[in-house]
Protein backbone atom coordinates (compact mmCIF):
# COMPACT_ATOMS: atom_id res chain seq x y z
CA UNK A 1 0.00 0.00 0.00
CA UNK A 2 1.42 3.36 -1.02
CA UNK A 3 1.05 6.21 1.96
CA UNK A 4 0.11 9.61 0.58
CA UNK A 5 1.09 12.89 2.93
CA UNK A 6 -1.64 15.85 2.78
CA UNK A 7 -0.89 19.42 3.98
CA UNK A 8 -3.96 21.68 4.23
CA UNK A 9 -4.25 24.67 6.96
CA UNK A 10 -6.88 26.81 5.39
CA UNK A 11 -10.90 26.41 4.50
CA UNK A 12 -10.72 26.35 0.30
CA UNK A 13 -8.17 23.44 1.36
CA UNK A 14 -10.70 21.23 3.58
CA UNK A 15 -12.73 21.59 0.74
CA UNK A 16 -10.63 20.23 -1.84
CA UNK A 17 -9.28 17.88 0.32
CA UNK A 18 -12.44 16.56 1.54
CA UNK A 19 -13.33 15.12 -1.87
CA UNK A 20 -10.04 13.53 -2.32
CA UNK A 21 -9.58 12.16 1.19
CA UNK A 22 -13.17 10.34 0.65
CA UNK A 23 -11.93 8.34 -2.33
CA UNK A 24 -8.55 7.68 -0.42
CA UNK A 25 -10.51 6.24 2.35
CA UNK A 26 -12.42 3.47 -0.23
CA UNK A 27 -9.14 2.66 -2.04
CA UNK A 28 -7.26 -0.31 -0.99
CA UNK A 29 -4.02 0.86 -2.77
CA UNK A 30 -3.91 3.88 -0.80
CA UNK A 31 -3.73 5.38 2.56
CA UNK A 32 -3.49 8.59 3.51
CA UNK A 33 -2.11 10.82 6.42
CA UNK A 34 -3.49 14.10 6.73
CA UNK A 35 -1.20 17.31 7.89
CA UNK A 36 -3.16 20.28 9.52
CA UNK A 37 -1.13 22.84 9.64
CA UNK A 38 -3.27 25.49 11.60
CA UNK A 39 -3.13 28.42 9.44
CA UNK A 40 -7.19 28.69 10.23
CA UNK A 41 -7.29 28.50 13.48
CA UNK A 42 -10.59 29.15 14.74
CA UNK A 43 -13.11 26.56 14.97
CA UNK A 44 -15.40 28.64 13.19
CA UNK A 45 -12.96 28.49 9.97
CA UNK A 46 -11.73 24.92 10.07
CA UNK A 47 -13.21 22.37 13.03
CA UNK A 48 -16.74 23.01 11.45
CA UNK A 49 -15.26 21.93 7.63
CA UNK A 50 -13.80 18.84 9.22
CA UNK A 51 -17.14 17.82 11.02
CA UNK A 52 -19.08 18.93 7.72
CA UNK A 53 -17.18 17.76 4.83
CA UNK A 54 -16.91 14.58 6.36
CA UNK A 55 -12.77 14.50 6.91
CA UNK A 56 -11.52 12.50 9.55
CA UNK A 57 -9.65 14.69 12.37
CA UNK A 58 -6.40 15.13 11.25
CA UNK A 59 -3.01 13.05 12.13
CA UNK A 60 -1.30 16.10 13.17
CA UNK A 61 -2.07 19.37 13.94
CA UNK A 62 0.71 21.57 14.11
CA UNK A 63 -0.84 24.37 15.24
CA UNK A 64 1.33 27.43 13.13
CA UNK A 65 -0.58 30.38 12.90
CA UNK A 66 0.31 34.41 12.84
CA UNK A 67 3.24 36.13 12.17
CA UNK A 68 4.23 37.09 8.66
CA UNK A 69 4.63 35.43 6.02
CA UNK A 70 7.76 34.28 6.59
CA UNK A 71 7.93 33.02 9.64
CA UNK A 72 4.86 31.05 9.37
CA UNK A 73 6.21 29.50 6.08
CA UNK A 74 9.54 28.61 7.72
CA UNK A 75 7.72 27.06 10.94
CA UNK A 76 5.32 25.11 9.23
CA UNK A 77 8.15 23.96 6.97
CA UNK A 78 10.61 22.75 9.71
CA UNK A 79 7.95 21.10 11.67
CA UNK A 80 6.33 19.21 8.16
CA UNK A 81 9.69 17.97 7.29
CA UNK A 82 9.84 16.54 10.90
CA UNK A 83 6.07 14.63 10.47
CA UNK A 84 7.22 13.42 7.10
CA UNK A 85 10.60 12.02 7.96
CA UNK A 86 8.52 10.06 10.74
CA UNK A 87 6.18 8.63 8.63
CA UNK A 88 8.54 8.44 4.98
CA UNK A 89 5.25 8.84 2.67
CA UNK A 90 5.47 7.97 -0.90
CA UNK A 91 4.07 11.13 -2.24
CA UNK A 92 3.09 14.59 -0.66
CA UNK A 93 -0.51 16.16 -1.73
CA UNK A 94 -1.00 19.87 -1.28
CA UNK A 95 -3.84 22.57 -2.70
CA UNK A 96 -4.35 25.68 -3.76
CA UNK A 97 -1.82 28.85 -3.16
CA UNK A 98 -1.65 29.09 1.00
CA UNK A 99 1.93 28.96 2.97
CA UNK A 100 1.03 25.45 4.12
CA UNK A 101 0.75 24.60 0.05
CA UNK A 102 4.64 26.13 -0.51
CA UNK A 103 6.04 24.72 3.22
CA UNK A 104 4.81 21.33 2.13
CA UNK A 105 6.09 21.28 -1.13
CA UNK A 106 9.25 23.06 -0.38
CA UNK A 107 9.74 20.38 2.36
CA UNK A 108 8.61 17.32 0.51
CA UNK A 109 11.25 18.64 -2.59
CA UNK A 110 14.30 18.61 -0.05
CA UNK A 111 14.04 15.08 1.15
CA UNK A 112 13.25 13.93 -2.63
CA UNK A 113 9.17 12.95 -1.90
CA UNK A 114 6.94 13.86 -5.43
CA UNK A 115 4.38 16.30 -4.97
CA UNK A 116 1.32 16.27 -6.46
CA UNK A 117 -0.06 20.15 -6.17
CA UNK A 118 -3.86 19.79 -6.77
CA UNK A 119 -5.13 23.17 -8.28
CA UNK A 120 -2.13 23.71 -10.30
CA UNK A 121 -1.44 26.47 -13.25
CA UNK A 122 -2.99 29.50 -12.11
CA UNK A 123 -2.24 32.72 -12.31
CA UNK A 124 -3.07 35.87 -11.52
CA UNK A 125 0.01 37.83 -13.18
CA UNK A 126 0.11 39.77 -10.15
CA UNK A 127 3.53 39.22 -8.12
CA UNK A 128 2.02 41.58 -5.13
CA UNK A 129 -0.23 38.53 -3.97
CA UNK A 130 1.68 36.20 -1.75
CA UNK A 131 -0.73 33.39 -3.42
CA UNK A 132 0.71 34.23 -7.26
CA UNK A 133 4.39 33.63 -5.39
CA UNK A 134 3.23 30.22 -3.64
CA UNK A 135 1.38 28.71 -6.55
CA UNK A 136 4.33 29.47 -8.99
CA UNK A 137 6.71 28.21 -6.75
CA UNK A 138 5.09 24.84 -5.84
CA UNK A 139 4.37 24.18 -9.84
CA UNK A 140 7.77 24.39 -10.27
CA UNK A 141 8.96 21.47 -7.71
CA UNK A 142 5.79 19.65 -8.38
CA UNK A 143 5.73 16.12 -10.73
CA UNK A 144 2.56 15.70 -10.70
CA UNK A 145 0.39 18.85 -11.79
CA UNK A 146 -4.05 18.72 -11.72
CA UNK A 147 -5.34 21.62 -13.53
CA UNK A 148 -8.73 22.40 -13.15
CA UNK A 149 -9.12 24.16 -16.16
CA UNK A 150 -7.40 24.48 -20.03
CA UNK A 151 -5.70 27.75 -19.30
CA UNK A 152 -4.14 26.61 -16.15
CA UNK A 153 -2.75 24.05 -18.32
CA UNK A 154 -1.80 26.17 -21.12
CA UNK A 155 0.06 28.59 -18.53
CA UNK A 156 2.24 25.30 -17.54
CA UNK A 157 3.31 24.26 -21.16
CA UNK A 158 4.14 28.17 -21.94
CA UNK A 159 6.18 28.42 -18.59
CA UNK A 160 8.39 25.16 -19.85
CA UNK A 161 7.19 22.60 -17.16
CA UNK A 162 8.73 19.23 -17.11
CA UNK A 163 6.03 17.46 -14.53
CA UNK A 164 3.47 15.77 -15.80
CA UNK A 165 0.01 18.02 -15.99
CA UNK A 166 -2.95 17.13 -16.12
CA UNK A 167 -6.45 18.70 -16.71
CA UNK A 168 -9.02 16.63 -14.37
CA UNK A 169 -11.63 19.58 -14.13
CA UNK A 170 -12.12 21.83 -10.48
CA UNK A 171 -12.50 19.48 -7.38
CA UNK A 172 -13.98 22.42 -6.08
CA UNK A 173 -17.40 21.45 -8.18
CA UNK A 174 -17.47 17.89 -7.09
CA UNK A 175 -17.08 19.30 -2.79
CA UNK A 176 -20.11 21.79 -4.38
CA UNK A 177 -22.36 18.87 -5.76
CA UNK A 178 -21.44 17.29 -2.25
CA UNK A 179 -22.79 20.72 -0.66
CA UNK A 180 -25.77 21.08 -3.08
CA UNK A 181 -26.88 17.41 -1.96
CA UNK A 182 -26.84 18.65 1.97
CA UNK A 183 -27.38 22.15 2.66
CA UNK A 184 -30.67 22.29 1.64
CA UNK A 185 -31.65 19.78 4.15
CA UNK A 186 -29.38 20.16 7.17
CA UNK A 187 -28.64 24.33 6.79
CA UNK A 188 -30.81 26.67 8.62
CA UNK A 189 -29.20 29.85 8.21
CA UNK A 190 -31.73 31.65 6.21
CA UNK A 191 -33.85 30.80 9.42
CA UNK A 192 -31.77 31.79 11.58
CA UNK A 193 -30.83 35.20 10.40
CA UNK A 194 -34.23 36.53 9.17
CA UNK A 195 -33.48 36.10 5.57
CA UNK A 196 -35.63 35.04 2.30
CA UNK A 197 -34.08 34.15 -0.61
CA UNK A 198 -33.32 36.28 -3.26
CA UNK A 199 -33.54 39.34 -0.49
CA UNK A 200 -30.16 39.50 0.31
CA UNK A 201 -26.57 39.67 -1.11
CA UNK A 202 -23.43 38.16 -0.06
CA UNK A 203 -19.88 39.53 0.28
CA UNK A 204 -16.60 38.30 2.14
CA UNK A 205 -13.04 40.25 1.90
CA UNK A 206 -10.28 39.06 3.75
CA UNK A 207 -6.96 39.18 0.91
CA UNK A 208 -3.63 40.86 2.22
CA UNK A 209 -3.71 42.68 -0.87
CA UNK A 210 -6.87 44.34 0.33
CA UNK A 211 -6.20 44.51 3.99
CA UNK A 212 -2.97 45.78 4.40
CA UNK A 213 -3.96 49.43 2.44
CA UNK A 214 -5.46 51.25 4.52
CA UNK A 215 -6.85 53.24 1.45
CA UNK A 216 -7.92 50.41 -0.68
CA UNK A 217 -9.62 48.80 2.44
CA UNK A 218 -12.02 51.68 3.25
CA UNK A 219 -12.91 52.60 -0.56
CA UNK A 220 -13.36 48.58 -0.35
CA UNK A 221 -16.24 48.64 2.02
CA UNK A 222 -17.83 51.61 0.46
CA UNK A 223 -18.06 50.37 -2.54
CA UNK A 224 -20.07 47.62 -0.65
CA UNK A 225 -22.27 50.24 1.28
CA UNK A 226 -23.07 51.33 -2.25
CA UNK A 227 -24.42 48.15 -2.74
CA UNK A 228 -26.03 47.62 0.31
CA UNK A 229 -28.22 50.37 -0.52
CA UNK A 230 -30.03 48.77 -3.73
CA UNK A 231 -30.03 45.05 -1.64
CA UNK A 232 -28.66 44.36 1.70
CA UNK A 233 -26.02 42.24 2.28
CA UNK A 234 -25.11 39.75 4.95
CA UNK A 235 -21.12 39.91 5.72
CA UNK A 236 -19.76 36.75 7.07
CA UNK A 237 -16.27 38.13 8.78
CA UNK A 238 -13.08 36.99 9.09
CA UNK A 239 -11.46 37.75 12.50
CA UNK A 240 -8.49 40.39 10.47
CA UNK A 241 -11.01 41.95 8.64
CA UNK A 242 -12.83 42.46 11.71
CA UNK A 243 -10.22 43.39 13.43
CA UNK A 244 -9.64 46.11 10.84
CA UNK A 245 -13.40 47.73 10.58
CA UNK A 246 -12.92 48.12 14.37
CA UNK A 247 -9.93 49.80 14.34
CA UNK A 248 -10.37 52.08 11.76
CA UNK A 249 -14.23 52.70 12.88
CA UNK A 250 -16.37 52.01 9.51
CA UNK A 251 -19.20 51.90 9.71
CA UNK A 252 -21.25 49.49 7.27
CA UNK A 253 -25.11 50.94 6.67
CA UNK A 254 -27.55 47.86 5.36
CA UNK A 255 -24.89 45.08 5.65
CA UNK A 256 -25.24 42.42 8.26
CA UNK A 257 -22.21 41.49 10.13
CA UNK A 258 -21.67 37.97 11.24
CA UNK A 259 -19.13 35.36 12.71
CA UNK A 260 -17.72 33.25 10.30
CA UNK A 261 -20.17 30.13 8.70
CA UNK A 262 -19.91 26.42 8.61
CA UNK A 263 -19.35 25.19 4.94
CA UNK A 264 -22.63 24.08 4.38
CA UNK A 265 -24.04 27.39 5.82
CA UNK A 266 -22.13 29.17 2.90
CA UNK A 267 -23.50 27.17 0.39
CA UNK A 268 -26.83 28.32 1.99
CA UNK A 269 -26.28 31.64 1.53
CA UNK A 270 -24.56 31.60 -2.03
CA UNK A 271 -27.41 29.66 -3.21
CA UNK A 272 -30.20 32.50 -1.48
CA UNK A 273 -28.06 35.24 -2.56
CA UNK A 274 -28.98 37.36 -5.63
CA UNK A 275 -25.20 38.29 -6.18
CA UNK A 276 -21.82 37.39 -4.37
CA UNK A 277 -19.19 40.08 -3.51
CA UNK A 278 -16.02 38.71 -2.49
CA UNK A 279 -12.01 38.79 -3.16
CA UNK A 280 -12.06 34.48 -2.45
CA UNK A 281 -11.05 32.74 -5.69
CA UNK A 282 -13.10 29.63 -4.22
CA UNK A 283 -15.93 31.73 -3.63
CA UNK A 284 -15.76 32.95 -7.69
CA UNK A 285 -16.33 29.32 -8.49
CA UNK A 286 -18.63 28.36 -5.93
CA UNK A 287 -21.34 31.27 -7.36
CA UNK A 288 -20.62 29.78 -10.78
CA UNK A 289 -21.68 26.30 -9.46
CA UNK A 290 -24.86 27.48 -7.77
CA UNK A 291 -25.54 29.86 -11.06
CA UNK A 292 -25.17 33.36 -8.74
CA UNK A 293 -24.02 36.29 -10.67
CA UNK A 294 -20.47 37.70 -8.78
CA UNK A 295 -18.12 40.23 -8.40
CA UNK A 296 -14.54 40.22 -7.91
CA UNK A 297 -13.14 42.72 -5.58
CA UNK A 298 -9.65 42.50 -7.16
CA UNK A 299 -8.03 43.87 -9.76
CA UNK A 300 -7.87 40.85 -11.57
CA UNK A 301 -9.00 37.12 -11.12
CA UNK A 302 -6.91 33.48 -12.03
CA UNK A 303 -10.94 32.39 -13.25
CA UNK A 304 -10.74 34.32 -16.10
CA UNK A 305 -13.50 31.73 -18.29
CA UNK A 306 -16.21 33.54 -15.01
CA UNK A 307 -15.98 36.45 -16.54
CA UNK A 308 -15.35 35.61 -19.98
CA UNK A 309 -19.08 33.44 -18.86
CA UNK A 310 -20.79 36.26 -17.74
CA UNK A 311 -20.96 35.30 -14.34
CA UNK A 312 -18.36 37.03 -12.91
CA UNK A 313 -17.04 40.65 -12.88
CA UNK A 314 -14.25 42.99 -11.48
CA UNK A 315 -15.38 45.36 -8.92
CA UNK A 316 -13.86 48.30 -10.96
CA UNK A 317 -15.30 47.01 -14.26
CA UNK A 318 -18.83 48.55 -15.52
CA UNK A 319 -21.29 45.95 -15.18
CA UNK A 320 -21.59 43.56 -18.28
CA UNK A 321 -24.33 42.16 -20.74
CA UNK A 322 -22.16 38.98 -21.77
CA UNK A 323 -24.46 36.26 -21.95
CA UNK A 324 -24.42 34.11 -19.18
CA UNK A 325 -23.14 30.29 -20.17
CA UNK A 326 -22.01 27.19 -18.99
CA UNK A 327 -18.25 26.48 -18.44
CA UNK A 328 -17.61 23.18 -19.57
CA UNK A 329 -13.85 23.74 -18.40
CA UNK A 330 -14.53 22.57 -15.29
CA UNK A 331 -15.02 19.01 -15.87
CA UNK A 332 -18.44 17.22 -14.51
CA UNK A 333 -17.68 16.73 -11.38
CA UNK A 334 -15.35 13.86 -11.47
CA UNK A 335 -11.74 15.16 -10.71
CA UNK A 336 -11.29 13.65 -7.35
CA UNK A 337 -11.73 10.66 -8.98
CA UNK A 338 -9.44 11.42 -11.93
CA UNK A 339 -6.83 12.84 -9.50
CA UNK A 340 -7.30 9.49 -7.16
CA UNK A 341 -6.71 7.37 -9.99
CA UNK A 342 -3.51 9.43 -11.37
CA UNK A 343 -1.98 9.18 -8.40
CA UNK A 344 -2.67 5.14 -7.71
CA UNK A 345 -1.57 5.03 -11.44
CA UNK A 346 1.95 7.18 -10.71
CA UNK A 347 2.72 5.04 -7.70
CA UNK A 348 2.62 2.10 -9.02
CA UNK A 349 4.94 2.82 -11.73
Amino acid sequence: MKRILTVIGARPQFVKAATISRLIAKNDALAETLVHTGQHFDDNMSKVFFDELQIPAPDYNLEISGGTHAHMTGAMLGALEDVMMETKPDAVVVYGDTNSTLAGALAAVKLEIPIAHIEAGLRSFNMAMPEEINRILTDRISSLLFCPTQKAVEHLQSEGTQARIEHVGDVMYDATLFAQRTSARLSSILERLELEADTFGLCTLHRAENTNDPARFRQLCTFLEEQAARTPLVFPVHPRTRKLINEQDIQLANIQMIDPVGYLDMHRLIDGATTVFTDSGGLQKEAYFHRTPCVTLRDETEWVETIDAGWNRLWTSPASDVARVNINDYGNGDAGSRIVQSLQSFLAS
